[in-house]
């Protein structure tokens, strides 16, 4: 593989984790979203990746899926506007520790394809020089 083969490839993978990231974010700041109980709660968004068999190879975004859970759970808040006669608004199930587990795990690939795209590049500065000589 080329220098500007693993730059390719670490740049999909950034790609992805992007996506993951922008995915677990938005999970995270629905994740006390309260809608009427006679509504469907909001649904986290799963990212599914799929590698890239043609060319140099990589990853991509596959689909964005949703959790498919819209039963939420029912929360007795009276004074919400929101509340139905019996006083329940309906909350996404949303585990936190889960998402925040994701999160991390999409950080930590982030910044080692950016570690990858930062290598290649000082390989391929230094190959410039040595023509330079």
């Amino acid at each position: 593989m080329t220098t500007f083969g693993a730059i390719g490839v670490a740049g999909t993978g950034m790609d992805v984790m992007r996506k993951w990231l922008d995915a677990v974010s938005d999970n995270l700041a629905n994740a006390n979203t309260a809608t009427p109980t006679s509504e469907d709660a909001f649904q986290a968004r799963y990212i599914q990746a799929q590698e890239i068999t043609r060319g140099n190879g990589g990853v991509q975004v596959r689909a964005a899926l949703l959790s498919g859970d819209t039963t939420g759970r029912m929360v007795y808040e009276p004074t919400n506007p929101l509340a139905d006669a019996g006083g329940y608004v309906k909350y996404p199930s949303i585990d936190m520790a889960s998402q925040m587990t994701q999160l991390i795990m999409a950080q930590r690939g982030y910044q080692a394809n950016a570690a990858v795209v930062d290598r290649a590049k000082a390989a391929y500065e230094a190959a410039l020089q040595i023509g330079k000589a």
